[in-house]
């Protein structure tokens, strides 16, 4: 047996992910002429009870407690499923709606009903801290967000977990000690590039490539949370997602030299000066015909696609788990560069902004989560996440569509009483095991083992 590791490790980022344990057998022996030969492993799409969470509002924002099974109409890709199991939280208590009565006692005494000696009360939280995606200079911001929250979201029975991507090295196991979260707050710290280390970043055909990587380690790092969190059941999950954003190509004008070289704002140092030198010649400008420049400018247009393809992948794994993610952004209302100490083009900056804002919006909207963003009552968005994850049904059902090759799918639940809305996770996707019908067949692909916060198993299962 071979043990390998896989992962990624750097001094900014102190969070390891393991890959686990992959078993090899030796070459098996020719079979002998007749003897049929174990069948090759294939694959089986598994579709266990889905569960969705849902919160139903009325016309004035507030919860709706009292409805049943025939309220609800749960739709997975326009075709009605029926409901087989319904919880509801309801200010800390859960009720199990569909359990069926306990039975009556004929005779003797009649004793109070015995306690589920499974506590799903409680609810599970998982903070996430791009620090390789907050500004230094906002450091004090997010300390104070988070004294917020320890006040103002974190009640007794809440189990919490806390992953820093960068240079904060903070991995806190699932815990209720709120001592723990202390401990972190007075290590946290942002580390995110600024707008000069990204213009003066030599880059590749795929833009800059620091700004690529610390963007890949948030993702994965994301990504092994959520699949953590897919062992739970029965539990309201959030994920409190903070960062500044992504931007996979930011400043290009300012990163390949196409602007004025006397402009007044920050623009590559070694382009800016060819530029200035070229154009005090009468020469055009090199930035115009270099063709790396031009590779890297055709590359670029490519990398919205990109960002949106990860932000798909983290959207779809969050859904499947039946986590809600919760983005807020730490630097609060922002509107021109005067926010930052550094002579940004305004344009480049505001363009900068947008894409980096919608990105945190995207994460939010499509698990059935808030985005707080470009905002700094963060005090109004925190009792927002504390309404969410307090009051909810948890509705489940099993699929009855047995194409198993469409594995990504659409969920929509409706309320049949009017003036409610709801909101909840709009899809989710299939999941893929390797199954064979050999017992003795070496196991080829062993579950990876994570060093990130541990979550409990519930003995509920699905998800």
């Amino acid at each position: 047996m071979h043990v390998k590791k896989r992962g990624l490790s750097s001094a900014a980022w102190l969070v390891l992910l393991t890959a686990g344990l992959c078993a090899q057998a030796p070459a098996a022996p020719q079979a002998p002429e007749g003897v049929v030969t174990a069948q090759k492993p294939t694959f089986h799409v598994v579709v266990d009870l889905v569960r969705t969470d849902v919160i139903p509002r009325d016309e004035r924002g507030n919860f709706v407690a009292d409805l049943t099974k025939d309220d609800f109409e749960v739709l997975e890709d326009g075709i009605k499923q029926d409901l087989s199991s319904m919880t509801l939280s309801y200010h800390g208590r859960v009720n199990n709606l569909l359990a069926p009565p306990a039975p009556l006692s004929s005779e003797g005494f009649i004793l109070p009903p015995a306690r589920a000696t499974n506590d799903i009360s409680g609810r599970i939280f998982v903070f996430f801290i791009d620090d390789l995606h907050i500004g230094f200079h906002n450091t004090g911001r997010l300390r104070t967000l988070f004294q917020q929250m320890e006040k103002l979201l974190i009640h007794d029975g809440d189990m919490f977990g806390i992953v820093s991507t960068g240079t904060s090295s903070i991995s806190v196991q699932m815990t209720y000690d709120k001592r723990r979260l202390d401990e972190a707050i007075q290590k946290m710290t942002g580390s995110e590039l600024r707008p000069e280390d990204i213009i003066n970043d030599s880059g590749g055909p795929d833009g800059p490539t620091e700004v690529r990587w610390r963007a890949h380690v948030a993702f994965q790092t994301v990504e092994e949370l959520l699949q953590n969190l897919e062992k739970i059941h029965d539990r309201r999950k959030a994920l409190v997602y903070v960062s500044d954003g992504y931007d996979f190509n930011p400043f290009q004008d300012a990163r390949l030299g196409l602007m004025d070289p006397n402009s007044p704002f920050l623009q590559n140092k070694m382009l800016q000066n060819i530029n200035a030198q070229a154009k005090d010649n009468g020469d055009p400008l090199p930035t115009n015909s270099d063709p790396f420049i031009q590779q890297e400018k055709q590359g670029s247009q490519f990398a919205g696609a990109d960002l949106a393809r990860e932000l798909g992948e983290v959207t779809r794994t969050a859904n499947r788990s039946n986590v809600t993610i919760y983005t807020i952004d730490p630097r609060g209302l922002t509107a021109s560069t005067s926010d930052v100490d550094q002579p940004v083009d305004p344009q480049q900056w505001a363009d900068f902004l947008r894409t980096s804002q919608d990105t945190m919006r995207v994460l939010a909207e499509e698990t059935g989560g808030q985005a707080i963003v470009n905002m700094n009552d963060f005090e109004k968005g925190i009792k927002k996440i504390d309404a969410d994850t307090s009051d909810y049904y948890i509705l489940g059902y099993y699929s009855t569509n047995a194409d198993v090759t469409q594995r990504r799918r659409k969920i929509e639940v409706r309320v049949k009483r009017p003036n409610v809305t709801v909101s909840s996770r709009k899809e989710y996707v299939l999941k893929t095991e390797a199954v064979t019908d050999d017992l003795s067949a070496p196991l080829k692909n062993a579950a990876p083992v994570s060093t990130l916060p541990l979550i409990p198993e519930s003995p509920h299962g699905g998800n």
